[in-house]
């Protein structure tokens, strides 16, 4: 494969479209998946597919959400990387392809984090394998959010359903891939009054949020304790975590939570609504940021 066509965000393919008893051949786009590893400095950590693009973000995000890291500070360098026979080999805007960022160049990320974390590395790799595995039991994952010390965040966020119904609508309107191929999920943040404040599109939906969280780490962000985040299809266990390192007191999905999901959230007391659609939606905990009240939702799904 090419240079070129391995860090396109988007590949042109050929197609034979079938539509009431005729056929006609089209070109269109797919949504590029390409493998992306991340190293601590020579040593493999992970390797996950991703939409080539925003990787330095992807791989912050990872490392915090991942309970790697605790702070930008323990970043001491962050380098997108190719692998050639010689090894790791850094690239220079030289290199650049016409029309793409400087992160969004080579296939590994090699980070480099302060001496003081390297304890953590085992822990963070065990947390992370331990909630990819398809064995682990909920109990075991739930364990795993109150080893980790994850607090409940901003009780004091408030987001009106009025303004929470756009969200979906705006999300959508702000991604331009999935407009072009229909192929990638996407992760947003919003303010308060329903402002965009920033939008990551991936193959997969967990990177989405990665690389949101990579980009807040990275710019001072952290804790995003006064955004809502929105997120395309369900919401899983996985995102909840993640969205909950990061201290976001609000999370919504257009589609339907896990069983798992809602018991961190309560467990938490984070706000998750799912089906985030038109003029509904469905809260599943912490109805109170978004002005509804009733009795406390059970922390024990029934």
């Amino acid at each position: 494969m090419s240079s070129s066509r391995l860090f396109q965000r988007t590949q042109p393919t050929q197609l034979v479209e079938w539509q009431n008893g005729e056929e006609r051949r089209l070109q269109d786009d797919l949504a590029a998946e390409e493998p992306l590893q991340i190293c601590l400095g020579e040593m493999p950590l992970t390797v996950t597919l991703r939409t080539p693009g925003h990787d330095l973000e992807l791989a912050a995000g990872f490392l915090f959400t991942e309970g790697i890291i605790q702070s930008r500070e323990q970043i001491l360098s962050l380098k997108q990387c190719r692998q050639t026979s010689q090894g790791l080999v850094a690239i220079r805007f030289r290199d650049q392809p016409s029309g793409l960022s400087d992160e969004a160049l080579g296939n590994v990320v090699r980070v480099e984090l302060a001496v003081d974390v390297v304890p953590e590395i085992e822990r963070g790799r065990r947390n992370f394998f331990a909630t990819a595995s398809c064995g682990i039991c909920g109990k075991a994952s739930i364990e795993s959010v109150r080893l980790r010390g994850i607090h409940s965040p901003n009780p004091d966020f408030r987001m009106a359903p009025e303004i929470l119904i756009q969200l979906a609508e705006r999300m959508r309107g702000a991604q331009d891939i999935f407009s072009r191929t229909g192929g990638l999920h996407a992760a947003a943040l919003f303010d308060e009054q329903g402002k965009l404040i920033m939008l990551r599109e991936d193959i997969g939906r967990h990177n989405a949020v990665d690389q949101l969280v990579g980009w807040a780490l990275l710019n001072g962000s952290i804790p995003l304790s006064k955004y809502t985040m929105m997120v395309s299809g369900r919401g899983g266990f996985e995102i909840i975590q993640k969205a909950a390192v990061a201290g976001t007191p609000v999370v919504a999905s257009v589609s339907a939570p896990s069983s798992l999901a809602v018991t961190v959230a309560r467990e938490l007391n984070l706000t998750l609504v799912g089906f985030l659609r038109g003029s509904r939606f469905m809260v599943y905990s912490g109805p109170e940021r978004l002005g509804l009240g009733g009795r406390k939702l059970s922390r024990e799904l029934n």
